[in-house]
């Protein structure tokens, strides 16, 4: 069974939404934090302060990494080895079709990558990962922030067979929670034909 143990690196590079509510009600420890901030509760080399305690922020609670769940990432390190955290969260990228203008949604898988080693993608067991993804129709979306990413097309998504980066500008804005639970619902009631 896998551990954070003195792993945070989430704590650094993933946003944390303090927007999360039930019944109307603002859930315990809520707080936001913007992407590749460091999060006060981290501690170095001792993980996080506040995790299973009370004071643990709800969504921290309700989020893992896929190394940590072992999502199919037996050959990766642990993430402040490797560089990169792999969000348990997929997330959506808009495809046009330059002759017909229409839009497509690929579901892509987040790496969240460490801005001071930012090769750390190229990672021979990630890109092999990715590359099982790419067979089951999913791309990869390289983030270094909020706001700064890149799409990444495994070979199996690709006409000839390659990889390719699709950098259009520095700016993919992050979906917020609200838009992929209404990107997953909508997903959820569409007929399997469309």
């Amino acid at each position: 069974m896998r551990a954070c143990s003195e792993c945070s690196l989430c704590c650094k590079l993933l946003p944390v939404h303090g927007d999360l509510r039930r019944n109307g009600v603002n859930l315990p420890g809520n707080f936001t934090k913007p992407a590749g901030e460091r999060c006060p509760h981290q501690r170095f080399k001792k993980g996080c302060a506040v995790y299973g305690k009370p004071a643990m922020p709800t969504a921290c609670r309700m989020w893992n990494c896929r190394w940590l769940v072992n999502d199919d990432t037996a050959d990766l390190a642990r993430p402040d080895r490797s560089r990169y955290v792999l969000d348990i969260m997929f997330d959506f990228v808009t495809a046009v079709d330059n002759a017909t203008g229409k839009q497509i949604d690929i579901k892509v898988v987040q790496v969240w990558c460490d801005p001071a080693e930012p090769d750390a993608w190229r990672d021979p067991a990630l890109l092999a990962y990715l590359e099982r993804r790419g067979r089951e129709g999913i791309a990869a979306l390289i983030r270094y922030g909020s706001k700064q990413a890149f799409t990444l097309f495994p070979p199996a998504l690709s006409s000839d067979g390659q990889w390719h980066e699709v950098r259009n500008g520095t700016r993919m804005p992050e979906h917020t929670p609200a838009e992929l639970l209404r990107k997953i619902t909508a997903d959820a009631r569409r007929p399997a034909s469309v």
